[in-house]
């Protein structure tokens, strides 16, 4: 028997849930990862510190697209992780504490500044741009 891969697992969330492709699955688990190691220790990771992994897991993995990858696979705001999040726990894919809940996700960061903005030219102090 073969052993299941991790699209496998996904297929009764995906078709329970139809807002986000199973590439958002596999980036949240891969930007969790990545929280982990940036974080230095295994243990456990707080709403907030994953959504600041996730960005930054984006952000190196995708660059000035980063915004426009997420979007095409449904996720559109902070809450969308928390989404992705709890659906994996609920399916026994990814563990919770009691403190843990959808609201962690709700305060995260603005997608536009934090996808877009650090990828938009700078002006020098005291400069103003002029339009051609």
């Amino acid at each position: 028997m073969k052993k299941p891969n991790l699209y496998d697992l996904l297929e009764p969330i995906l078709s329970k849930d139809g807002r986000y492709s199973a590439e958002a699955y596999v980036f949240v688990r891969e930007g969790l990862d990545h929280t982990v190691r940036k974080l230095g220790k295994p243990r456990h990771v707080s709403g907030q510190e994953l959504l600041e992994g996730i960005r930054d897991y984006a952000l190196g993995e995708y660059g000035p697209v980063a915004r426009r990858v997420l979007a095409e696979w449904g996720v559109n705001e902070c809450i969308d992780f928390g989404h992705i999040v709890f659906n994996l726990v609920e399916e026994g894919l990814l563990g919770k504490t009691e403190e843990d809940s959808i609201e962690d996700f709700m305060d995260g960061y603005d997608f536009h500044e934090a996808f877009i903005l650090p990828f938009r030219p700078r002006q020098p102090d005291g400069c103003t741009a002029t339009r051609i």
